[in-house]
């Protein structure tokens, strides 16, 4: 039985010109629209995420409350919910897909939001990894419209040492015989898997896997983690559908468009919500460093970096208690 509603765009036109054909969005809402419409999170999907996965950052007794907010959890386009080259049209599927950016995703994010629920005002946009990227980019594209942003373990452009590691992993899969540059008949399996144990040794930090922590996950050693993630990528995700994701966020910049043409630090200034940047210090791909950089243009902006040898996947429910404790907080701070 499908738990998520499908919002239908028809033809877009994208950021690069191209016409991306009977386009659609999957999402789903939890709670209920307040009288005057001031109590809208919106909840965009990290890579691998889709809005089952968001689940873990809702709940009663967390920040984000049902009870008290009406919450839109939207697919990324490329996450196989959302139009994306496993189930979008003959003449785009699989390698036919188009290239999007996150302009093009947060352009329809934007209809969805006004046109099928007359939505003026959101309290705030937040997420983790490529979700937090979608919230710069939605400050950025529409500033008079979104109030507050809480990204964590993410970015408003994509740097040159992220851009790289992307590729990495992109060679993996590729280096799949079946591959056959996305025009596969069965998925490429290895390629798949390979992508899975590369990326493993970049989602957490060093000392994740100095400390063993690997353990407090249920795995007994790191190649059981390993073959774990290879499983995961090899069972769940279409091929084409992980490149699309990957050349999306390769693609991640907020000056990108007619708005403020490859000027970034313009973009950084435009931004009019009240941010709070939660980076984790050992996040070996989306840096600290980064969100310092930013922090120094938006102009109603803190930083609160967060120490965990989950790297990148503190953020992950469930992994670290305390990241938990502390981003429940910050969306707290912005909603009052």
């Amino acid at each position: 039985m499908k738990n998520y509603e499908k919002f239908k765009l028809g033809n877009v036109k994208l950021l690069s010109g191209k016409v991306f054909k009977s386009a659609e969005l999957a999402y789903k809402t939890y709670g209920k629209l307040n009288k005057n419409a001031s109590n809208v999170i919106v909840l965009p999907t990290f890579y691998t995420g889709n809005h089952l996965r968001n689940e873990g950052f809702i709940g009663k007794s967390r920040a984000i409350n049902p009870n008290k907010y009406f919450i839109i959890s939207i697919n990324m386009f490329g996450n196989g919910f959302s139009s994306s080259p496993n189930n979008s049209i003959q003449s785009q599927s699989g390698s036919k897909f188009p290239t999007l950016t996150l302009w093009d995703n947060i352009y329809c994010q934007h209809k969805l939001i006004t046109e099928k629920f007359k939505i003026k005002k959101i309290a705030l946009i937040t997420g983790w990894s490529m979700a937090g990227c979608q919230s710069y980019q939605w400050a950025a594209q529409y500033p008079n419209m979104v109030k507050a942003i809480l990204p964590f373990c993410a970015s408003s452009k994509t740097s040159i040492h992220n851009h790289v590691f992307l590729e990495g992993v992109k060679a993996a899969l590729t280096a799949d015989k079946s591959w056959n540059k996305g025009n596969y008949k069965k998925q490429p399996v290895e390629g798949l898997k390979a992508f899975g144990r590369v990326y493993a040794g970049w989602a957490f930090s060093q000392n994740f896997y100095r400390e063993e922590l690997y353990k407090k996950l249920g795995y007994k050693n790191s190649e059981e983690l390993l073959n774990d993630w290879a499983r995961d990528h090899a069972k769940n995700w279409d091929a084409n559908n992980l490149l699309s994701k990957l050349k999306t966020w390769q693609l991640n910049d907020i000056s990108k468009g007619p708005i403020y043409n490859n000027n970034y630090v313009k973009a950084l200034k435009s931004i009019k919500a009240k941010t709070i940047l939660m980076p984790c210090n050992q996040d070996l791909y989306f840096r600290t460093e980064d969100n310092e950089y930013e922090k120094k243009f938006i102009p109603h902006s803190s930083i609160r970096p967060i120490d965990s040898s989950f790297g990148h996947c503190a953020a992950n429910p469930g992994n670290d208690k305390n990241f938990e404790k502390e981003l429940d907080k910050n969306i707290k701070e912005l909603l009052n």
